[in-house]
This record gives C-alpha cells, sequence and structure tokens, in this order.
C-alpha cells in the first residue's frame, strides 16, 4: 500500500512540475489533487510551490513524494523506510543525480553555509534532537517549512520551523550547488583563471 501510494504521488508531483515549469504556475486542478493525497500541514507548501525555481522545484517535488514514508533508523529507501538523511540523499539522488554523505553530521560540512534569513528552497536545515549538534537534518521547501523523516514511530513529514521544538534546536543550513551549478562555476573559474594567466604573460 506505501509502495502504491508513493507511486502514485511521484506521478502526480511529476504532472505538477511539469505544469510549473512549462507554464509558471501551479494547475489547480493538480494542485488540489495532491492536497487530497497528502496530509493537511503539506498543503501551505502547496500553495507556494508555483514560487520554485526550476531547481527547487526538483528538490521540493521529490522530497514531497516522500510523505508518508515511514522512519527506519539507517534506512534508505521509501518503500522499506528512510531516516532523515537517507531521506536527503535519496532525493538529492533521485532529482540531480548527486550523491551525498551518509550523516546528518556528514552533510553539514558540504556545500555553502546560509543563515536562516537567507534560506531558500532546497536548502538543508539542521537540528540537535539527540543531544549533539547536526544530529538531525531536513529539507527547506520555503515559508518557513521543511520536510524531514522525524523519529522512530513517525512517518515523513512537514514541519513549520517556527515551532518553539524547531527554533530551539536549529543548528544552522547549507546550499548545495546543482551539477549543472557546479559546472558553470568551474567553467567560469577556468576562464577566470586563464585570463589571468594571460594578463601575466603580458
Amino acid at each position: 500500500m506505501a509502495l502504491e501510494r508513493h507511486s502514485f504521488l511521484r506521478g502526480v508531483c511529476t504532472a505538477v512540475t511539469t505544469a510549473v515549469l512549462l507554464f509558471g504556475l501551479t494547475d489547480q486542478a493538480l494542485a488540489q489533487r495532491v492536497k487530497r493525497a497528502l496530509n493537511d500541514t503539506s498543503a501551505p507548501a502547496m500553495e507556494q510551490i508555483h514560487h520554485f525555481t526550476h531547481k527547487a522545484t526538483e528538490l521540493a517535488m521529490t522530497a514531497m513524494t516522500l510523505i508518508g514514508a515511514h522512519y527506519k533508523y539507517g534506512g534508505n529507501s521509501p518503500e522499506t523506510g528512510i531516516d532523515c538523511s537517507g531521506l536527503v540523499r535519496y532525493v538529492f539522488k533521485e532529482a540531480w543525480g548527486a550523491t551525498l554523505p551518509r550523516t546528518a553530521l556528514e552533510l553539514s560540512k558540504v556545500g555553502q553555509e546560509v543563515s536562516k534569513d537567507e534560506l531558500q528552497p532546497g536548502d538543508l536545515v539542521f537540528y540537535n534532537t539527540m543531544r549533539r549538534s547536526y544530529s538531525h537534518v531536513g529539507i527547506y521547501l520555503g515559508d518557513n517549512k521543511f520536510i524531514h523523516a522525524p523519529s522512530s514511530g513517525k512517518t515523513v513529514r512537514i514541519d513549520n520551523m517556527e515551532l518553539n521544538y524547531w527554533k530551539n534546536r536549529f543548528n544552522g543550513a547549507r546550499r548545495i550547488a546543482s551539477p549543472a551549478e557546479k559546472r558553470q562555476f568551474d567553467s567560469e573559474k577556468e576562464k577566470i583563471l586563464q585570463a589571468f594567466q594571460d594578463d601575466v604573460k603580458e
């Protein structure tokens, strides 16, 4: 049943993503269909989906197909169970083909650090939920919402970062560049280095 629900949501979210990318807005009929399939806490995030960039849409929509998947410590897939860092790793692999580190602590060392007031959809947000820093991670969706795999006995869900529990445990955020952005950066860096070398020769 969980696998069927996951497949259904993936199909629906793919359709919504296509609408967003082609028309720049969320098709209302599709949005309503997704809202009915997801729990109530996800509805505000769905209303914000048309504001996402292409990059963020890929990550956000992939993550949202996991809503309702059961938590499993060390789990890596929605079919058999998934934990917080497993969710992040799964989403980035599915959306971008990127392979990220396995633990929340390791994830806290990749990408670029961003402040809370600079958060963008697709950024990673970190929390101290086990009496140690960077013991929990989720994916920011916008509007102070993030998606994550909470803990044993629970399922993947969307929470509000402004709730006292999360505000008091916030450890920071990181932004990971998409493969396309990284290639562009590397290309620009190469051009700058080449121009500098040419200037030195002259």
